[in-house]
């Protein structure tokens, strides 16, 4: 087993990798820029190194200067995280030349599923349904960046009329994410789910699906909140097994093995296609690790080791609700524009089932140089209706002061019936934002009465009951601006 691990990351991933390795007994090593030296990944590890100033490019991004530390520090592997270098096929290569462990694919599986066009030929070869091209014809169609996601390099295009200036547009903007201008259409499918599978293969030829994960509520391509299982998957008998199953093929094909995630769309017909793999640890890993009670950084480091899969597919279990929210510092009310600063106070939700995978402190300054996610927080019960109802009062706890957060965000969603009642699409959010735009922020002095108020009237709307009941809420509000 490994002695030392770099971390070529920052963030809550890397304070999430740095846990699980002080579990293992082994020691960690972090990478921090200019702006980063205080952050909490660096007060996590068990060493740092410094690899240059702010901007990404200059050091989350620099491979010579993320293998000279690791070189300075004598580790044995590097873990990416998700995000930076972690799908960079020439990265995984320059570890493995330069002696270290990639905690990852090899990198042609990389190189293979980076590329969209050549990850669903990949895909269509190994059996899994893929999106109809160009070539099935008709509007409306999706533009996509050959070399990207996350949104970067996506159009949806209506009419002929308005193609080739939105591929110029498109190709503009994967250009400037991923130094890669090529795009590619698909047929766009109406109000589907984005629906993705965990898989998990190691050396020795095993590979397993660790069931599905929701990621429909999506801003403009990004996801804002993911749950596990799928609403879609009690409504279909067998569909897990079938998206499963498709999954493992598209990753066979591409001689995949460690951790990765293989995303379709799908209809509430039960019809899915391949939409992309993402050859890495997801955002979203929590609400899987919560309903298997597998830690996958673990096994990721297992399997890079070289251990085989210590469970065969037979031998998964899933159990209960997870879902997850993106916690960022963005202000909803001001169309979600960045709000970085420092956080003047704290408070964060625990008790039974809650999670919180934070990268800040009060006092912390978030930077404007890098993805504003403060941390990430996951629920998990018995039922959905149960983790929906944990969510909501761990939120109730839940406070960010000194910046702005998009937490009174997550409380419109949970709270939304056709959220409640599982009926999703990747459209679902913009569709809500359109019908119910989100309110300018209170005073940041009213900011606890407020908090407590909206507690109350979520609580007298679930259950008219309460209407009546004393509440404390006033007389603790008071009390707070007394302090």
């Amino acid at each position: 087993m490994f002695q030392k691990i770099l971390i070529a990351n920052r963030g809550e991933i890397a304070v999430r990798i740095c846990r699980t390795l002080r579990e293992m007994g082994i020691r960690s090593v972090a990478i921090y820029s200019d702006v980063d030296r205080g952050s909490l990944h660096v007060r996590r590890a068990d060493e740092a190194a410094h690899v240059g100033p702010a901007p990404s490019s200059e050091s989350y991004l620099n491979f010579e200067r993320v293998l000279d530390a690791a070189r300075r520090h004598a580790v044995d592997a590097i873990h990416p995280g998700y995000g930076f270098l972690s799908e960079n096929a020439r990265f995984a290569q320059a570890c493995e030349d330069a002696g270290f462990v990639f905690i990852g694919p090899a990198a042609k599986s990389i190189e293979l599923m980076g590329s969209k066009t050549e990850a669903r030929r990949v895909a269509n070869e190994g059996g899994a349904p893929i999106v109809p091209g160009a070539e099935a014809g008709g509007f409306p169609v999706m533009l996509k960046a050959v070399a990207g996601g996350g949104g970067k390099g996506m159009r949806r295009v209506d009419r002929e009329e308005d193609l080739a200036a939105a591929h110029d547009a498109a190709s503009s903007e994967a250009l400037r994410a991923f130094g890669d201008g090529r795009i590619y259409t698909e047929k766009l499918i109406e109000n589907a789910r984005h629906i993705e599978i965990q898989i998990l293969g190691d050396r020795h030829g095993n590979m397993v699906h660790l069931g599905e994960r929701e990621c429909s509520v999506q801003r403009r391509h990004q996801k804002v909140i993911e749950e596990s299982p799928s609403p879609l998957m009690g409504r279909i008998p067998g569909l897990r097994e079938r998206m499963g199953e498709a999954a493992i093929r598209a990753a066979r094909a591409a001689g995949y093995f460690n951790a990765g995630t293989v995303e379709f769309l799908a209809d509430n017909a039960g019809n899915f296609y391949f939409l992309e793999m993402n050859t890495r640890l997801q955002v979203e890993h929590p609400v899987t690790e919560l309903v298997t009670g597998l830690d996958l950084v673990r096994l990721q480091i297992e399997i890079a080791a070289g251990a085989k899969l210590p469970f065969t597919q037979d031998e998964v279990q899933l159990r209960g609700a997870a879902i997850e929210c993106r916690v960022y510092a963005e202000d909803p009310a001001n169309n979600f524009f960045p709000s970085p600063g420092k956080i003047d106070r704290l408070a964060e939700p625990s008790g039974p089932g809650v999670r919180l995978d934070s990268g800040v402190y009060e006092g912390f300054h978030v930077p404007l140089d890098y993805d504003p996610m403060l941390a990430k927080l996951i629920v998990w019960h018995d039922t959905r209706e149960h983790a929906i109802e944990r969510m909501l009062r761990a939120l109730g706890e839940y406070y960010i002061a000194g910046i702005e957060s998009n937490l009174q965000l997550f409380r419109t969603i949970l709270n939304e019936r056709r959220f409640r009642a599982g009926d999703l699409h990747t459209g679902y959010l913009d569709t809500l934002l359109r019908e119910s735009p989100m309110a300018e922020a209170p005073p940041k002095e009213l900011a606890p009465i407020a908090e407590q108020a909206i507690r109350l009237a979520q609580r007298s709307q679930r259950d008219p009951k309460t209407a009546a009941a004393p509440s404390r809420w006033l007389t603790e509000g008071r009390a707070d601006q007394l302090r």
